[in-house]
């Protein structure tokens, strides 16, 4: 999960931000941007486009700023907002010309990763890390948002502006895609398992 949710800003900044405080929107920025940066790049993979898209996040944090409420956790707010405008950059006329948003695929395997022979473990994190930038923009988004954010198909399906079924379809082909590169070949468990014996 990513760290907007250890993040800790004073009510009193978000007030100060509300009425338009330099300072506090400053405050906030600074805050939040690394985690802004880090989702947007899992979904464009290209650092100046993340660059933009944490600028782009940013207007629109201080632009509705005097909108938020306070009943969620202000890191969530502006999660929020930063994979929104992730998805509309994947959904954008420039990206739609260089890969198609369209791919209705019918086979649909329901559950999560786990279930479909990925690992999970933390030490294989740099290899997922891998494997998921090996995946399309669309299909990297689906997994990103069901696996780690925690979305439901119903909630990317409003977000994508697509059907529940293309997000089912996209994740359940993101994982056959994924299996192969995160899980090990029986002969180098074996091998393994053999050397863990001998020692």
């Amino acid at each position: 999960m990513s760290k907007f949710a250890d993040i800790q800003i004073d009510p009193a900044i978000v007030k100060r931000a509300a009425r338009g405080d330099a300072r506090a929107h400053g405050i906030i920025y600074r805050a939040f941007a690394t985690p802004v940066y880090s989702v947007c790049l899992r979904f464009t993979k290209v650092p100046a486009h993340a660059e933009d898209l944490v600028q782009e996040t940013f207007i629109e944090v201080m632009r509705s700023i005097s909108k938020f409420r306070g009943e969620a956790a202000i890191g969530s707010w502006i999660r929020r907002i930063a994979i929104s405008k992730a998805l509309m950059f994947l959904r954008s006329a420039w990206t739609a010309r260089s890969q198609s948003l369209g791919d209705d695929w019918n086979e649909v395997t329901p559950g999560d990763a786990a279930s479909h022979g990925i690992s999970r473990h933390p030490d294989e994190a740099l290899d997922l890390d891998a494997a998921l930038a090996n995946l399309p923009s669309v299909a990297r988004a689906v997994v990103w948002l069901h696996d780690v954010e925690g979305y439901t198909h119903k909630e990317i399906a409003g977000l994508m502006g697509r059907t529940e079924s293309f997000s089912k379809s996209q994740l359940s082909r993101a994982y056959q895609r994924l299996r192969p590169m995160l899980t090990v070949p029986d002969e180098d468990a074996r091998a393994e398992s053999a050397a863990l014996r001998s020692v």
